[in-house]
């Protein structure tokens, strides 16, 4: 199993197509917690100025 094997998230992450393992769905709920979460950067620059 690995990078060719289509029933796996790496093969499908590989042949770029999706399903039961890499499910779209999963893929934009990380993008939005990725996008909600504060930088590091930021929470230094908040904690300074407060």
């Amino acid at each position: 199993m690995g990078r060719g094997d289509k029933r796996t998230e790496k093969g499908k992450r590989t042949r770029g197509s999706f399903g039961k393992s890499r499910d779209k769905s999963k893929l934009k709920a990380r993008a939005k917690a990725a996008k909600a979460a504060p930088k590091p950067a930021e929470e230094k620059q908040t904690e300074a100025t407060a």
